[in-house]
């Protein structure tokens, strides 16, 4: 059976009985329905933390990784060996939904659940942002056609676009204001996705209301004609955009195919925004388990990276295990064997391509977080391939296990459990970010492209430069850096498989993120609006007359 088909014949339990599960009363649910829920902040208690448990993989490829299918594995094998566990999870997005990934829910015996809900609306998070993000976006080109209340904004330097849930290419560089003069004043503007929204990235940093509402005020646009810096505060528009979140910050409880807690909050992709959940989904597990298990987008040196040196620095919060994804079929990609061929059994390219896993391996160590690497176990992998890796971590100091997830759920992640509680009762609290934030904003950048990605130096165009000096000017030079680059390579260069070496790392831009606390170098030729496939995942999909969704997975 495919994932659809597989949740399709999944039975349920009342969404009050897996908020029992955490201690939480029914009447302290707001129902979505017979099998969602979001749960109020206040089950939040510093004191009661349990461990955290990161969740990371190698560099993404056509042949899969399976980051979030191991995720909700180990976390239902954590409840199996008799350990108090939830999963928490960032919520997916429609464009890739309907793009090239399909859905985002995990996979096989180990999904959340229910399937069709998450992958499309949900609770309506996605929506509540990016109406909160428009709104200020039509407050602004308010105030510019203003005669009374106009701030003298500059529309040549509002950095503030639109956003809309979708990949959609056409809508990256628009002109807005045109039709005379009672339409607006004309401006070159354009979208990014909702999952790269300040906003987004402003909810999941955020420790509660208050902390929200000073978070959008903060929020800069432009200068003024006479080169004052206006942000959304000077609007007025914080409150109303708090407003409208007012319950898109309180995390979503749902389950897993075995019934294990499942919060899932948020969604900031990895590879052009910070790609963790929100840090109440996060601190509210921590407060009602023993092992929370939480995922990072993408490969370390993206979503792992920052959040530890973006989420974790702002919330106090210290991983005790590191998991590290990795399979056969990805590691033999990296290794040169075409995708084509990826499932004929190849022992010299999977021992040219675990060259990308040891720089990963690194990386964890580079943080002082000791490294387990899970090996996502794929039908077609060849037990010579399965010895040699398994053995090759071994010589290492690494400790690792197969992990048959999809086809087992928990029970296919008991050993790699066992592990991660080994390795998470060793931990020694040491935790440090990569770099200080008082470092110039041009240092972080090279800290993180030399030591988390190998790259010999960093490159910066005229446009980087002016906005380094820009944001000198602002002031801003102690926030964090979340830096937007290609997730298919260690490098900008998505072409680059493996380790590359001798590279390169180019910076095109800067745009500036203050209400959310962090600086996004753009490199390469990343895009924050994303294009669809030549054929996309949305002409495999339907809704028959009896209203049963078809072709999502």
């Amino acid at each position: 059976m495919n994932d659809l088909e597989i949740a399709k014949k999944a039975k349920l339990r009342p969404i009050a009985e897996i908020a029992a599960q955490l201690g939480i009363p029914a009447d302290d649910l707001e129902l979505y329905g017979k099998y969602k829920a979001k749960l109020p902040l206040k089950y939040i208690d510093r004191s009661k933390f349990g461990k955290l448990i990161l969740v990371s993989a190698i560099s993404p490829t056509p042949a899969g990784e399976g980051k979030t299918t191991v995720s909700i594995g180990l976390s239902q094998a954590l409840n199996r060996i008799g350990k108090r566990s939830a999963v928490v999870l960032r919520e997916p997005s429609l464009g890739p939904v309907f793009g090239m990934k399909g859905g985002a829910t995990g996979g096989g015996q180990s999904m959340v659940l229910p399937m069709e809900d998450i992958n499309l609306h949900f609770t309506g998070d996605f929506a509540a942002i990016e109406k909160a993000h428009n709104l200020l976006a039509a407050l602004i080109d308010n105030n510019i056609q203003s005669k009374t209340r106009s701030l003298n904004l500059d529309p040549r330097t509002i950095s503030w676009k639109r956003v809309m849930d979708m990949n959609d290419r056409s809508l990256r560089s628009i002109v807005v204001g045109l039709g005379g003069t009672t339409h607006g004043i004309p401006r070159e503007t354009g979208f990014d996705i909702t999952a790269a929204s300040e906003v987004m990235a402003i909810l999941c940093l955020s420790n509660n209301i208050q902390d929200l509402k000073e978070r959008l005020g903060n929020i800069f646009i432009g200068y003024t004609f006479d080169k004052k810096p206006i942000y959304a505060r000077d609007l007025k528009a914080n409150g109303a955009m708090a407003a409208l979140l007012k319950d898109a910050i309180k995390p979503n409880l749902v389950q897993t195919l075995e019934g294990t807690p499942a919060i899932i909050h948020g969604g900031p992709f990895a590879n052009i925004a910070q790609g963790t959940n929100t840090v109440v989904a996060t601190q509210t597990a921590l407060s009602l388990t023993d092992y929370t298990v939480t995922e990072a987008g993408f490969g370390f040196d993206l979503g792992a990276e920052k959040f530890l040196d973006i989420k974790c620095r702002h919330a106090k919060l210290s991983p005790n295990a590191a998991v590290l994804v990795a399979t056969i079929r990805a590691l033999k990609y990296h290794g040169g064997q075409a995708l084509k061929d990826i499932q004929t059994p190849n022992v010299a390219a999977l021992a040219k391509g675990i060259e990308n896993l040891e720089k990963h391996v690194e990386n964890i160590r580079l943080f002082s977080l000791a490294p387990v690497i899970a090996i996502n176990k794929f039908s077609s992998d060849a037990p010579e391939e399965l010895d040699y890796l398994l053995n090759y971590c071994r010589s290492k100091g690494v400790p690792a296990a197969i992990a048959d997830v999809w086809g087992q759920g928990g029970a296919g992640a008991e050993e790699l459990a066992r592990l991660v509680v080994e390795a998470s009762d060793n931990c020694c609290p040491n935790f440090l970010p990569l770099y200080p934030l008082t470092d110039s904003v041009e240092k972080k950048i090279e800290t993180i492209a030399k030591k988390i990605y190998g790259a010999e130096a960093v490159d910066y165009t005229p446009k980087a430069k002016a906005h380094l000096n820009k944001i000198s000017n602002l002031g801003l030079n102690d926030l964090a850096i979340c830096m937007a680059k290609s997730q298919k390579s260690l490098s900008d260069n998505p072409e680059l498989l493996g380790r590359p070496k001798d590279f390169v790392i180019t910076v095109r831009e800067i745009e500036i993120a203050a209400g959310a606390g962090f600086l996004i170098p753009i490199t390469g030729d990343i895009m924050r609006m994303p294009g669809l496939p030549e054929i996309p995942a949305s002409e495999r999909m339907d809704l028959d007359e009896d209203g049963n969704i078809t072709g999502l997975f």
